[in-house]
């Protein structure tokens, strides 16, 4: 995918080691390493949040907020993903979790409602050896980000795609985006259906 974009370099890391496991229901049972667990595929509690916002140029529907991994990500580096989608740390709110990620690695304030639309569980094979087995809390939060400065230890590129063009590409370049982004969209997707 060929996508603009607007980058400032922010100096800051963010590494957290541990994740909370949690059985298929999604109820924490505890916590293991972070590369650990995803060495042996433990089902573990995430989020992923979209940001979305009216489309532009006349355009009906809705444009997403998409972020690019950065090269060096210890999975799924350089690949095209929703706005954000990280772990909650022990006793966090999802909330709390939401507004952290996005805050750290976006340089973005969350300030419009945050929207919970769907909880599923996905397993994917990543191309190094890790297994992604989450449990994942989808959420979707409405609001325009005019300009972006991410943190470029965690996001290389951000762009603003029509959700008409998400689909395309997806089509297209599948091997772009990460592993769970397609279950992200396709509930991200069903939610902003015109209602009939």
């Amino acid at each position: 995918m060929n996508f603009s974009t607007s980058v400032n370099d922010v100096q800051i890391s963010t590494e957290y080691t541990e994740v909370l496991l949690c059985n298929h229901d999604g109820i924490a049972i505890g916590t293991k390493d972070k590369l650990q667990a995803h060495l042996d595929g433990d089902l573990h509690i995430a989020f992923s949040v979209q940001i979305v916002r009216p489309a532009r140029h006349h355009q009906s529907g809705v444009e997403l907020l998409l972020q690019r991994r950065a090269l060096g990500k210890y999975h799924s580096e350089g690949l095209w993903a929703n706005t954000c989608c990280s772990h909650p740390l022990h006793n966090e709110s999802l909330e709390e979790a939401c507004k952290r990620r996005v805050r750290e690695e976006l340089n973005i304030e969350l300030t419009s409602p945050i929207q919970k639309i769907a909880e599923f569980t996905y397993r994917a094979e990543l191309d190094n050896g890790l297994v992604e087995h989450e449990y994942d809390h989808l959420f979707v939060v409405e609001q325009d980000i005019p300009t972006f400065a991410p943190n470029h230890f965690e996001v290389s590129q951000m762009q603003w795609l029509h959700i008409d063009d998400v689909a395309l590409a997806l089509t297209q370049t599948p091997e772009d985006f990460s592993a769970w982004f397609p279950k992200v969209f396709e509930r991200v997707t069903a939610y902003y259906a015109p209602k009939k």
